[in-house]
């Protein structure tokens, strides 16, 4: 009977050594598909920021809130795709969705540029990278369930959401977007580290599903961390004037 539980000890230690070697796999894949996608925005950023031709037909016209609604529908329908679609189209979504971020960011990093104040591109970068690292660290280790604090970050950011395009469109208050995006950074401090502990949770099965999960792990968390960045910048923008 000893040698059976014995046995059984060491057989459930090495599932359990074999299973936290394909969640790091996994995590590691999330965030490699995440640095990859913030690479291609960056280059999509500055590409599109280079020619001010191009920055002022998406500023000036209606091409901005086209580029604006595409990321927001992307972001609303691209989990149905990764989990219910090709694997293709999955990844496709993906990239998509880096490229229109970069799109819509291009005129911000433009303005920047043409202020003098590209210091503050690379600085908002670096705070967002220790936000976003740290916040994505304690999601992963804490033993506290984060999942009840979904309801309120899935609300608070529509509120948040409705509050900037009523800003863009009616107020052009200068206050107003320093202070939502002050809240914006809150609100996605938070979410990144509920995200995190979801894509965490998310191993449960190998093969195809983990890998479609990896996509969706990285498309979360990505969105996160673009978010935090643009708003990041905005506030040192704001904070320069």
């Amino acid at each position: 009977m000893n040698d059976f539980r014995r046995n059984a000890t060491i057989a459930a230690g090495a599932r359990g050594a074999v299973i936290d070697e394909g969640l790091r796999r996994y995590m590691l894949g999330v965030y490699n598909y995440m640095a990859l996608a913030v690479a291609v925005t960056g280059l999509v950023s500055f590409a599109v920021a280079s020619n001010p031709a191009i920055v002022a037909a998406i500023a000036s016209g209606p091409l901005l809130w086209v580029v604006f609604f595409a990321v927001l529908g992307i972001g609303l329908f691209a989990p149905r795709v990764i989990f219910s679609g090709s694997k293709t189209a999955a990844q496709g979504l993906f990239w998509l969705y880096a490229v229109a971020w970069g799109v819509l960011i291009a005129p911000m990093l433009y303005a920047f540029r043409i202020a003098g104040a590209e210091i503050d591109i690379y600085r908002a970068f670096f705070i967002t990278a220790a936000v976003f690292g740290s916040l994505s660290l304690f999601g992963y280790t804490t033993k506290r369930d984060l999942s009840g604090m979904s309801g309120f970050l899935v609300m608070a950011t529509v509120g948040l959401l409705i509050a900037i395009i009523g800003n863009a469109i009616f107020f052009h208050s200068t206050m107003a977007s320093l202070v939502t995006s002050c809240l914006v950074v809150l609100v996605f401090s938070g979410v990144t580290a509920w995200e995190t502990q979801m894509v965490k949770s998310m191993y449960v099965e190998g093969g195809a599903m983990n890998e479609r999960a990896s996509i969706f792990g990285a498309f979360a968390l990505y969105g996160a961390f673009v978010t935090l960045f643009v708003h990041i910048l905005n506030i040192l923008g704001i904070m320069r004037r």
